[in-house]
């Protein structure tokens, strides 16, 4: 029987998942292949590092990058490092090797995806990515294969774990956001250094490769709108309960009459959507296309087990393209063409509902100034709640208004920062 011989670059969480995998799913895998899979070389940073899993005695462990490419007897390299400059510079010797990658390494697809595409493309190898995006859902391989055909008009995301699991504590059980993220960390949902769930970065770098795959153009990193969820409080949260919703971390993308709208941002979603009710550490990703019309893929998005399983899938794909005499596999699922930049809508041209949340002093006439500011700037309410004890510092005055334009409610926001009635610095959320 013909043997699949692997290079891993990293051997942490999601390769240790993936060994476990091969491990206690070899006898399914080779029968569906009629090819073993086994795992050849590991590129680790150091070597004395105890493993949380052993992959057997005749796993070579190195910490020299050059003994994955520069070994003929592997076949695909499986990069599960992180980072950049290293995973990089490993992924194009890889292509240059004349070897196929497969990767979780979705701020490294965000920044160089465009390079590393066409290096693939270049050396007729191929470049797949499942695992990059939302763990164990088969999201990109769903807009590659299963969607081809769909213009997809709409596609919006739960993508970070770690920021759900911290609004799902804070909606459920009333916690603050310090206190549900520290409980996150104790449980091994978010890193030391949370900044790229909690600020929104993780889920910008995947919804950037979505965007390529859903519709063939490069939406740059750079000009992506960002909002992560540390200024939601408790208070927005039962807010946001009493008017119908609940606050999650989306991103998303809408073909706007042939420009495309994407950001990413705390939203209220209404509770009767299935979004709204994906709780914890799981990921969900709605598609709507114009022949399918609304799908939702709902699963994992993070952990050993699930993301390494991503990984296999891209596995077997290549290997069954191989065992085909398939040469330079289809990576973006569009001809391996250079992808063109998108057309962007301006985000301050993004039209929507809002969420504002002001901290006013209580006094007379605020209420009159605040309406006052909104209808000189065009921007209609449609529900407004004010609470708080009279002669409090500050009292918090909720206002959800009707769709306007981005320009229109950061206009409102700016102006009643700078009364003297303003406490605190006015909050915006949008209403999907």
């Amino acid at each position: 029987m013909d043997v699949i011989r692997l290079g891993l670059g990293g051997f942490g969480t999601v390769g240790s998942g993936l060994a476990k995998i091969l491990d206690m799913n070899a006898e399914r895998i080779e029968k569906r292949l009629g090819k073993k899979i086994v795992i050849s070389k590991v590129l680790v940073r150091d070597l004395t590092k105890k493993r949380a899993f052993d992959p057997g005695p005749d796993v070579v462990f190195t910490d020299d990058p050059d003994a994955l490419v520069n070994d003929r007897s592997v076949d695909i390299v499986v990069e599960l490092m992180g980072g950049l400059d290293t995973a990089r510079d490993l992924m194009l010797k890889a292509f240059a090797a004349g070897k196929h990658v497969v990767t979780a390494n979705k701020h490294l697809l965000a920044e160089h995806g465009l390079e590393l595409f066409q290096a693939a493309s270049d050396n007729a190898v191929g470049l797949l990515f499942e695992a990059s995006c939302a763990g164990g859902i088969p999201i990109v391989q769903t807009l590659k294969e299963s969607l081809a055909g769909d213009e997809i008009v709409k596609m919006l995301g739960i993508m970070n774990g770690t920021a759900n699991y911290i609004l799902s504590e804070m909606t459920t059980k009333g916690m603050d956001f310090e206190s549900a993220l520290a409980d996150a960390q104790d449980l091994g949902y978010a890193e030391a250094d949370p900044t790229f769930d909690i600020e929104g970065f993780d889920t910008a770098h995947k919804l950037c490769v979505l965007i390529r795959m859903a519709y063939g153009v490069d939406y740059p990193l750079a000009d992506l709108p960002v909002q992560g969820i540390t200024s939601v409080t408790p208070m927005d949260i039962e807010f946001a309960r009493e008017f119908g919703y609940r606050i999650k971390l989306l991103a998303h993308v809408e073909d706007v009459h042939g420009k495309l709208e994407a950001g990413v941002h705390p939203a209220l979603v209404p509770y009767t959507y299935l979004l709204a009710r994906v709780g914890g550490n799981y990921n969900a990703v709605r598609l709507e296309g114009n022949a399918v019309g609304p799908i939702m893929l709902h699963g994992q998005g993070a952990g050993d087990l699930p993301t390494g399983s991503a990984v296999l899938a891209d596995i077997m794909n290549l290997v069954r393209k191989i065992s085909d005499g398939c040469t330079g596999p289809d990576n973006t699922g569009f001809h391996n063409q250079p992808l063109p930049k998108a057309k962007i809508l301006p985000p301050e041209e993004s039209e929507s509902k809002y969420y504002f949340r002001f901290t006013v002093a209580d006094r007379t006439g605020v209420m009159a100034a605040i309406t006052r500011s909104m209808a000189d700037h065009n921007v209609s309410i449609a529900q407004a709640v004010q609470k708080g004890e009279s002669g409090a510092e500050g009292i918090p005055l909720v206002i959800i208004t009707h769709e306007t334009s981005a320009r229109d409610a950061d206009a409102v926001l700016a102006e009643i920062d700078a009364m003297d009635f303003s406490v605190e610095p006015c909050v915006k959320f949008r209403i999907l």
